[in-house]
């Protein structure tokens, strides 16, 4: 079923529908709540809290179309907010690296080294340029919808963004 029907259905009451989207979506919610909450053990409080926002809002929702988008801001700006009350980023270094089924200890050895070496350049972003990198990143969500979610211009997205990969790009010179 598509998700203008879902919602509908759901703006109406049907918690079924509403349970169709939740699972269409939590992975993608989960995964920015991973990136921008302060720890991973709230990551599934982080993403209930902003499906039962949803629910409640529901009706706010312009475009049925754009769910995916405005559920991911939703739990985008939890996250911030929670971020913030606990002014923590220790789970920076919870990067998942990609690598070959089996590698080999010295390829095993540099993955590692370079997702420590990405997870240090990221911790050292301040925390505006280190939000806007991981929703565009991670949460691949467009610059309008980050502006959105933190509530700035796409023209500061666009330049937080850009000094974050420049700052990125510049730390992680040796490993070009």
């Amino acid at each position: 079923m598509r998700d203008e029907a879902l919602v509908g259905l759901s703006s109406d009451g049907d918690p079924w529908a509403f349970g169709e989207l939740a699972r269409r979506y939590a992975p993608a919610m989960k995964a920015v709540a991973s990136r921008l909450g302060p720890s991973l053990a709230d990551v599934d409080d982080i993403v209930q809290e902003s499906l039962l926002q949803a629910w409640q809002r529901l009706d706010q929702l312009d475009d049925p179309a754009a769910v995916r988008s405005w559920l991911l801001r939703l739990t985008a700006r939890k996250a911030i907010d929670h971020a913030r009350r606990h002014k923590s980023h220790d789970d920076v270094n919870a990067l998942t690296s990609v690598s070959a089924p089996t590698p080999s200890p010295d390829s095993a050895a540099v993955v590692s080294a370079g997702s420590q070496a990405l997870a240090r350049a990221l911790a050292d972003l301040p925390e505006s340029q280190r939000t806007v990198w991981w929703l565009r990143e991670g949460a691949d969500m467009s610059y309008e919808d980050i502006a959105h979610t933190l509530g700035i211009s796409v023209a500061s997205v666009r330049g937080r963004l850009a000094r974050a990969r420049h700052t990125i790009m510049t730390q992680l010179e040796e490993w070009r």
